[in-house]
This record gives structure tokens, sequence and C-alpha cells, in this order.
């Protein structure tokens, strides 16, 4: 997945916003709170993802080859694609929608209510 993609994907979740930060980082965020970032971050030259886990997923993914705790992130239970082909597509947008589902349970009522999530987290 490019960075295009992955930016028109983040962009199709209901009440996201990007901002450029970080060195040129692609962040997307739900209610101000961020839930998955396209960024060079970590080793090597090449396009990272970087996503919020739940704690059963943050276990079971940082064993998977070329996935690995996400830097500065990794205490919030994130994770880093270190290189593209660790998942496929599908499995990339099934893991960026439940981090956004994820980081909205976390938003106040009020705020779910005003971004029109309230059905996504209760569901």
């Amino acid at each position: 997945m490019i960075r295009e993609e992955f930016d028109r994907f983040c962009g199709s979740l209901p009440g996201t916003s990007n901002v450029i930060q970080w060195g040129n980082a692609s962040v997307w965020k739900v209610g101000g709170k961020i839930f998955a970032i396209c960024s060079h971050w970590g080793p090597g030259e090449d396009q990272k993802i970087s996503f919020k886990c739940s704690d059963m997923s943050y276990q079971v993914l940082i064993e998977q080859p070329d996935i690995i705790p996400a830097p500065y992130l990794a205490r919030a239970k994130w994770v880093q694609l270190a290189e593209m082909d660790a998942m496929t597509e599908e499995e990339i947008r099934a893991y960026v929608t439940q981090a956004h589902k994820i980081i909205a349970g976390k938003l106040t009522r009020a705020k779910r209510r005003e971004l029109g999530l309230e059905e996504l987290v209760a569901g």
C-alpha cells in the first residue's frame, strides 16, 4: 500500500483529519487523537505504516516477521510495518479500521456525537 492509497483509505473513515508533521509524516487523527501514521521513521528510508492496536493484537503482531513495536509509540501499543509486505493491503485496512475504532472509543461522548461516531463505537 503506497502512501496515497493509505491516505485515501484513512480519509474514508468517519470523523478523520490529516496533518503532515514530524518530517513529512502523514498523521491521521479522529477527534484530534492519532490512530495511524505513514512515515519514514525507523531503520531504512522506506515508507513505514504505524497504527494503534489492542493489547492482544500488539502481542501477536510483534511476533510476526517485519512487524515491530513502533518507535516512540510502542508503550501505547502501536506497531510499525518495517517492510510493506509484512501485511496484505486488506490486513492493513482491517487493522487501521480497528485502530480508528479504538481511538474513537476513547473520545468523550460529546465528541463522538459531534463527529457522528456513536454507532461506530457502540457496534
